[in-house]
């Protein structure tokens, strides 16, 4: 009989280890059952975050308990929610947190949610931002200067350009342009230098992140960006 699709496959293409792109941050490499969508793995005292969903294969499960285990497993938004996310938490035994609007789309989990914002400790805060789908949201790391993980609100269109991407998916594109300004708005050169997408990230092979990240955000043209019509 196969196996479910749920179940750790140790022979899943996908079982190259996740890489260390800031200290502290390892990156998986996309997984095909997001759509290409990059999720990280982050270190830190206060207790260790997954971020969007991983390939999951024993290389995976055996990286992520080896390095401490994960207290919360956050979902950027509802494209990053991948298979067998109860089989998954059972085995880690983390808390799942998603933002309101999408916490419904995991009715077999117990998930802890949040509107505007929640604050994970002194360092880490989720953000709303809606737009790209109605529960979307940033993750930031007041360390290293400022780090944003962006989920597919911002990603990049080049190794040094970021932008908010106009798609068939697209939940409310001028609610996603307002929330772009609200991070703008929230944040500074002295606060914000990298941004870490959930997608998109072939883009940027060899740095793995956006640097100079809030130069190249306040760069951004969102009157322009707001006419935008759909081009894929």
């Amino acid at each position: 009989m196969p196996q479910k699709s749920t179940e750790i496959n140790a022979n899943n293409s996908n079982t190259k280890l996740p890489r260390l792109v800031l200290p502290g941050i390892y990156a998986f490499a996309p997984n095909r059952d997001t759509l290409g969508g990059t999720a990280y793995f982050i270190v830190d005292k206060s207790g260790n975050v997954l971020l969007d969903s991983p390939a999951w294969n024993e290389n995976h499960q055996h990286f992520l308990t080896t390095h401490g285990g994960v207290r919360w497993w956050i979902f950027s938004h509802r494209g990053g929610i991948g298979k067998g996310v109860r089989q998954i938490q059972e085995t880690l035994k983390c808390e799942i947190i998603l933002q309101e609007q999408e916490a419904y789309l995991l009715p077999e989990v117990k998930v802890s949610s949040f509107n505007e914002e929640l604050a994970l400790s002194s360092d880490g805060n989720l953000i709303w931002t809606p737009g790209h789908s109605p529960g979307s949201s940033c993750l930031y790391l007041n360390k290293q200067d400022g780090v944003l993980f962006s989920g597919r609100h911002l990603l990049p269109e080049s190794p040094e350009t970021i932008k908010p991407l106009l798609t068939a998916k697209t939940f409310h594109w001028w609610r996603q342009i307002k929330s772009v300004a609200k991070l703008r708005d929230r944040f500074s050169a002295d606060t914000l230098q990298y941004i870490l997408p959930g997608a998109n990230t072939g883009y940027l092979r060899g740095k793995g992140y956006i640097d100079n990240a809030y130069e190249k955000l306040v760069a951004l043209d969102l009157a322009a960006l707001k006419t935008c019509q759909q081009t894929s």
